[in-house]
């Protein structure tokens, strides 16, 4: 039987982008390709692009010349992508990605690994498929900050059913200390859930100090070269 909390968001992919927060995604695309990726340049690259959803990395990474292949576990979230972008769509479970070791150059995943079965074990897969001296960047939200999920679900303010497996700030860190990675950066972003927009200029200033409040911010961003 198909596991409705796994493939959630593939049974919204219609009106995915219509309920997503554009102050959120946004923020995400600047953070990974401006800042965490801002000095690498893609083009030529191979990329995966893991929990692709509707495909909005997978466009901003091939836009600027990237061999893009776009990963997500749901087939109508892939077609929604294959929209945006000419990249290689692929249907896998980030907990066991279809690729043998060292394929790409760079791998990106955002604020996918939380609605997974086993977070760690996607970081475990993300590593393994970065080659040796890649770079990998993950977003996910802080379990420190579990509870927002729940209390915005009770009050109907996050649209969301998936599966909300959240890791910590500390629990993170060391995950890749134990796959012998090199952070290269760790950031937190969003000091609370960015719901309403007069909120946005001011979360936008206090992402700035993100390297210093990371461990008690909304959602953690993180790059790291294997």
């Amino acid at each position: 039987m198909r596991d409705k909390k796994l493939y959630f968001y593939d049974d919204i992919a219609d009106r995915f982008d219509t309920i997503a927060n554009s102050y959120d995604l946004q923020c995400r695309l600047h953070l990974v390709f401006d800042e965490l990726l801002g000095e690498v340049k893609l083009s030529n690259l191979d990329l995966l692009d893991v929990g692709c959803g509707t495909g909005w990395f997978s466009q901003r990474a091939k836009r600027q010349g990237a061999n893009v292949t776009s990963l997500d576990i749901g087939t109508r979230l892939l077609a929604k992508a294959r929209k945006k972008c000419d990249s290689h769509p692929v249907a896998g479970d980030a907990c066991l990605l279809p690729f043998p070791d060292e394929t790409f150059d760079i791998v990106i995943s955002s604020e996918c690994i939380e609605h997974t079965l086993d977070p760690r074990r996607a970081v475990t897969e993300i590593k393994r498929v970065t080659k040796v001296g890649g770079i990998f960047v993950v977003t996910t939200p802080n379990r420190v900050w579990r509870f927002s999920a729940t209390v915005a679900e009770f009050l109907k303010l996050r649209p969301y059913e998936g599966y909300e497996h959240w890791l910590g700030w500390r629990e993170m860190r060391r995950l890749l200390k134990h796959h012998g990675v090199g952070i290269v950066e760790m950031r937190g972003f969003h000091l609370v859930p960015p719901l309403f927009p007069w909120m946005w200029p001011i979360l936008r200033r206090f992402d700035g100090l993100g390297r210093i409040l990371g461990p008690i911010m909304l959602n953690m961003a993180v790059s790291a070269r294997k």
